[in-house]
């Protein structure tokens, strides 16, 4: 059994561990509020964009890059949405385990060809990806530090225009989406090409026929949406993945801390028990040298 003066410092220390959690978890909530009103604005905007392309490349007769399917798909690039901070349970892990099971089960020819790449945002991707057989063709470790759509706008432009000049003919998402506080849909969708068929929901609204006239054409417009288009798909992405983080971390801290606490109620019980059995101890030997001088 432990001496009283490391119980005792042992306590104190889950104590201290205990106020550093609690004081995340209320930092990290904190964050969700917002992160939360912003995936919340971004979400109707996301769908109506999505619906409004659909309709534009339903309506438009001219071939556009950005939707033409490859006659073969040679080279494949992946984007990964992870943190730049740990300390929120499985969120990476969970995700990155989902995009090596979809690069293994449908992409490990690319990869052990070399024409598989990747662009990791935040400093859990990178150093995960960056230390295992990939490609990282991108890397944005400190991304999270300042969100803003300038920077998703950068890296989207880059994508399109590899994937215009033919060094991607396709191009995949891998994100977590916000669910609830103690849950995230991890999901791969595929950005590059543009499939048509998943751009009109399956909603009332949209089977509503209605002929539009446009001016100017609709394909000088749709020329202007998809990257429009594809700009919000990916800030939507990195929008859902902070809540998602937030979330995440606020849930971890809050079992970090109920540990805690339950580290230190046995402590704190194995102290008494220790203390007790020292207190015995002493009265055991008081009682027996008053036997003994007693005695003599």
């Amino acid at each position: 059994m432990a001496n009283l003066r490391d119980i005792r410092t042992r306590i104190e220390s889950i104590k201290n561990t205990q106020q550093i959690t609690r004081a995340m978890k209320m930092v990290a909530a904190a964050k969700l509020r917002k992160a939360q009103d912003r995936i919340i604005e971004t979400r109707p905007y996301a769908s109506k964009m999505k619906e409004v392309v659909g309709r534009m490349v339903e309506n438009s007769n001219d071939d556009n890059v950005l939707l033409d399917q490859p006659d073969s798909t040679d080279n494949v690039l992946f984007i990964i949405v992870g943190s730049d901070r740990g300390l929120c349970g499985g969120f990476n892990n969970n995700l990155f385990k989902v995009a090596e099971a979809e690069i293994k089960e449908n992409y490990s020819e690319y990869q052990k060809s070399g024409n598989l790449s990747l662009i990791c945002i935040g400093r859990q991707a990178t150093k995960y990806f960056g230390k295992r057989d990939y490609k990282v063709k991108f890397e944005y470790p400190g991304f999270w530090d300042n969100i803003e759509f300038p920077k998703a706008t950068k890296i989207m432009k880059s994508v399109i225009s590899d994937f215009k000049s033919g060094t991607f003919d396709e191009v995949n998402l891998v994100f977590n989406e916000f669910k609830s506080v103690i849950a995230q849909n991890r999901l791969v969708e595929t950005l590059l090409p543009i499939q048509p068929d998943t751009l009109v929901e399956d909603t009332e609204d949209s089977q509503q026929e209605t002929e539009y006239i446009f001016e100017p054409s609709a394909d000088k417009i749709l020329k202007k949406l998809l990257p429009l288009h594809l700009n919000l798909q990916l800030w939507k992405a990195i929008l859902e993945s902070n809540a998602a983080e937030q979330g995440a971390r606020m849930t971890a801290m809050d079992n970090a801390t109920e540990n805690a606490q339950e580290m230190k109620e046995d402590l704190q019980l194995e102290y008494n028990r220790a203390r007790q059995s020292a207190i015995t101890t002493e009265i055991s030997e008081i009682i027996s040298g008053a036997q003994a001088l007693e005695e003599a």
